[in-house]
């Protein structure tokens, strides 16, 4: 018997999907080199602010669905371009070394982040309404990281850093330069998904959110408050003879500037031409002899002191405390009494291979530079709050002003007014307007007026706000002379401290680890995608090499 077998019609087979692509490399390096110019233009001296957005969204775009490694590449293509044109200054007396080996060292923290989001790509292409909150909490990760390593970190650079005329400022009162960062990035978010190639995410809608974060800026309340009672505060802004690293050389010569400013605005003050000041405040390295040590530095401090008849803020380099050792401090000078060493900061912070040389012997075989620094600063361990009758002063020296916690150690611990004592001198003009950046942001983080005194420049006052008034110019002598209101009221951000960081670097953790189970579960694709059809994603399709 024959059995006859019904045939079963064949069906056709479904083309698998190619899974969807990163953008070609040929767009991918102009992007990263672009994300690096918008970063730079958006800091002082261009103060391009808006461009700070543009740059997180032009890196986020051309690491997406990327290997980390490729995406570490492209981080530090736009470190490069960002940090080395950013951090010129340091090479003015130098030489070229030290300033390549800083700007590659920071370079590097843009290339984890790098690394960070294109191994996060599976979490966006699940999730697509995540890219804009990943975008910002991997960028405060990353300066979480860069704030504090190597040697106490390098926070130069930072997103919140060049916000300065930006309604992202005003949410430093909120969350400290942290969520400064991370709105910024958020709304770079926003712009990459909005602009990513027919994603569904509705365009408009992305482009609202990001008109609405600036809106909710424009709202947040700043300024310190109510206030006590002013106090009328002078600044002095000597001049050096040269400039370069070699400015010290004449050290009397700095401290008599110095000493002369004061004498003459106490002059202006007899003739009726100036207002009494209550409180006087000289930059760091106005008094490179130690006025403990010298006499004579001591007698001309006191004849300032003297004259102008209100405590000076000096600064001071101190001998000690061991052999080849000394200290970076600002000193309380009193009129008629000197100094009072109970009323004394000393630097916390130190900079690493400028102020002090770690591994000195291995630092040497890199660069013979590292014997200019011939002892090494101390660091002082309690925060610079300085009782100086009229007002307390919240004394930062220097770079400090890039870290948080110091500067709000000093809020804590009772400063009603902000003065961050600095010297130019070694460096140019635009490093001190990139500093004079963070003073207006430390400013409104913590409700603060504050001032800004330089041996030559950029000195100013900002106001709680970060409006700025009372600009000197660079490499040229000034006085300034204004009424300070000190205030005893904190912000949200100095009561909440490091918890903004340390809560948005979590959820940076917490979206890696959602990443990576991601990528545990869909193995299939080089870059670890999940979208199924390359036409839902728009990202062209390329071959392998080529995106990768």
């Amino acid at each position: 018997m024959v059995t006859m077998t019904e045939a079963v019609p064949a069906v056709p087979a479904v083309p698998a999907q190619p899974a969807p692509r990163p953008l070609p490399a040929r767009v991918a390096v102009p992007m990263a080199v672009a994300a690096g110019l918008t970063q730079l233009l958006a800091f002082p001296r261009y103060d391009l602010w808006w461009l700070a957005p543009v740059s997180v969204a032009l890196l986020a775009a051309a690491v997406h669905r990327r290997r980390a490694r490729t995406g570490a590449v492209l981080g530090l293509v736009a470190g490069l371009v960002f940090f080395g044109p950013l951090l010129e200054w340091t090479n003015l007396h130098t030489g070229s070394l030290p300033w390549v080996l800083l700007f590659v060292a920071e370079s590097l923290f843009i290339a984890l982040l790098g690394a960070a989001a294109a191994y996060a790509s599976p979490l966006v292409d699940r999730h697509r309404w995540t890219w804009p909150l990943l975008t910002g909490v991997l960028w405060v990760g990353q300066e979480a990281a860069r704030d504090r390593l190597p040697f106490g970190g390098f926070p130069w650079g930072r997103l919140a850093f060049s916000q300065g005329d930006s309604p992202a400022l005003r949410f430093a009162a909120v969350g400290g330069a942290p969520l400064v960062t991370f709105v910024v990035a958020v709304v770079g978010g926003l712009l990459v998904t909005a602009a990513w190639r027919r994603w569904g995410a509705p365009t408009m809608l992305l482009a609202a959110g990001a008109v609405a974060l600036a809106a909710v800026g424009l709202l947040v309340p700043v300024g310190g408050g109510d206030g006590q009672q002013p106090v009328r505060v002078a600044v002095i802004q000597g001049n050096v003879p040269r400039l370069g690293l070699d400015f010290n050389a004449q050290r009397r010569a700095v401290l008599e500037n110095h000493v002369t400013g004061t004498v003459e605005l106490a002059g202006r003050v007899t003739a009726g031409q100036a207002q009494q000041p209550d409180i006087v405040i000289w930059p760091e390295n106005s008094s490179d002899v130690d006025p403990f040590l010298d006499p004579q530095a001591a007698a001309a401090i006191s004849r300032a002191a003297d004259s102008i008849k209100a405590p000076i803020l000096i600064g001071a380099v101190l001998r000690g405390p061991g052999e080849n050792q000394v200290r970076n401090a600002g000193v309380v000078w009193l009129p008629g009494q000197g100094p009072d060493e109970s009323r004394m900061y000393i630097k916390q912070h130190p900079v690493p291979f400028a102020e002090y040389i770690p591994l000195r012997k291995v630092a040497r075989m890199v660069s013979k530079q590292v014997d200019r620094v011939r002892s090494d600063f101390v660091a002082g361990d309690t925060p610079g709050v300085l009782d100086m009758g009229a007002a307390t002063i919240g004394d930062v020296i220097c770079f400090e002003v890039a870290y948080d916690g110091i500067v709000r150690e000093t809020v804590t611990g009772g400063a009603g007014i902000l003065a961050v004592q600095t010297n130019n001198a070694t460096f140019d003009e635009s490093e001190a307007r990139q500093q004079l950046a963070m003073v207006r942001l430390r400013a409104v983080e913590h409700g603060r007026d504050a001032l800004m005194a330089s041996t030559v420049g950029v000195s100013a006052f900002v106001d709680p706000d970060g409006s700025v008034h009372q600009e000197t110019g660079f490499n040229t002598p000034g006085v300034l002379l204004t009424e300070m209101t000190p205030r005893a009221t904190r912000t949200l951000a100095t009561q909440l401290g490091y918890w903004p960081e340390m809560v948005l670097s979590g959820f940076a953790v917490a979206a890696l680890v959602a990443a990576a189970v991601i990528r545990r579960r869909r193995p299939g694709s080089p870059q670890g995608s999940v979208d199924a059809a390359p036409s839902a994603a728009g990202a062209p399709t390329t071959s392998t090499a080529e995106a990768r």
